[in-house]
């Protein structure tokens, strides 16, 4: 994968990449991204972390996160180190060059099971950085414990990755919200449509900007909190319940160490809110509630609650939200 993103990059005229969606929260779509906007996005996240250095790919080079791991390290001139799923974090971080500066891109789900027995290599980076999906404050201050740089990143295929580090846009990128909190994205890192889908297309790419499906604001340091996404709002019992505000809840809980909250068809409720948590097995179902209900409504509290070992994930790490589904 690394030889043909190089000779694309060295292509006089080359045609865009595809790269397909994790289809986490709905359907995969096929995003069309050009070498200008990939170049874009990985120029302008070296400049933020400070220059080039050598990558740990922990990512799959198929989606988007991983490619940019790929794309930054022939930008910067340098090659990464592959962790296939097989490999020891530790050794593959030996394999990095102490001289260089380092940087790995990781999920929640791997930054949390890897501060179990792998701090200390966490350590030697100069920046993790850390997206796909919310990280609860109790993993980022476990981090912060550990000495270990964490960068928050936020943004999605359409956006060649991440193009908001710790809540500010990357140089030459626009990040606002509307009225209604909808997040819109213009700079040239954007996209330029899916693949065969010229209606979807036109609901996304709007006026020259991005209009994404995820909500947020911004807070008195004028940093961006993405909040949730349009259609996270299930009506159960009559009730809009806000699942992405109660998963956010049920992760502060000190029981909780990782959550997926998930709406599940029900011939009585409609839509049925169910919490699974890995989770102290002492945690109850009652528990849980009125933990949730001391900061939200009762009604958004999830009427179900099971705890495994560990959430299933799809292969980039993010959590598989319809393998739950399914399990329910």
């Amino acid at each position: 994968m690394h030889a043909a993103l190089r000779d694309w990059l060295d292509q006089p005229e080359a045609s865009p990449l595809v790269v397909r969606t994790s289809g986490s929260t709905g359907a995969a779509k096929d995003v069309v991204l050009s070498r200008a906007a990939m170049v874009s996005s990985a120029h302008a996240a070296l400049d933020r972390l400070g220059g080039g250095g050598r990558w740990l790919l922990a990512l799959p080079a198929h989606y988007v996160a991983g490619l940019q791991v790929l794309l930054r390290s022939l930008v910067a001139g340098t090659e990464p180190v592959v962790l296939d799923e097989h490999a020891d974090f530790d050794r593959a971080v030996e394999a990095l060059d102490e001289t260089d500066r380092r940087y790995v891109s990781l999920v929640p789900t791997q930054l949390q099971r890897l501060l179990v027995g792998h701090a200390a290599a966490l350590r030697t980076f100069d920046a993790v950085l850390l997206g796909g999906a919310a990280a609860s404050p109790a993993l980022l201050g476990r981090a912060a414990d550990a000495g270990v740089r964490v960068v928050t990143t936020y943004g999605m295929s359409e956006t060649c990755g991440g193009c908001v580090y710790d809540g500010r846009a990357l140089d030459g990128v626009d990040v606002t919200a509307d009225a209604h909190g909808r997040i819109h994205i213009r700079g040239p890192v954007l996209f330029d449509g899916y693949a065969g889908r010229p209606d979807l297309t036109a609901q996304t790419l709007v006026d020259g900007g991005l209009r994404t499906q995820d909500v947020g604001r911004f807070d008195a340091d004028g940093l961006l909190v993405v909040t949730g996404r349009v259609d996270d709002v299930v009506v159960s019992g009559g009730v809009n319940v806000g699942l992405a505000a109660v998963e956010r809840r049920v992760r502060e809980h000190h029981l909780v160490r990782d959550v997926a909250v998930v709406d599940v068809e029900d011939p009585e409720w409609g839509s049925r809110v169910r919490a699974f948590a890995v989770a102290d097995p002492v945690l109850t179902l009652e528990t849980l509630r009125e933990f949730v209900a001391a900061e939200l409504p009762r009604s958004w509290a999830p009427r179900d609650l099971t705890v495994l070992p560990e959430l299933p994930l799809l292969d980039n790490g993010k959590v598989d939200r319809q393998a739950l589904r399914g399990r329910a």
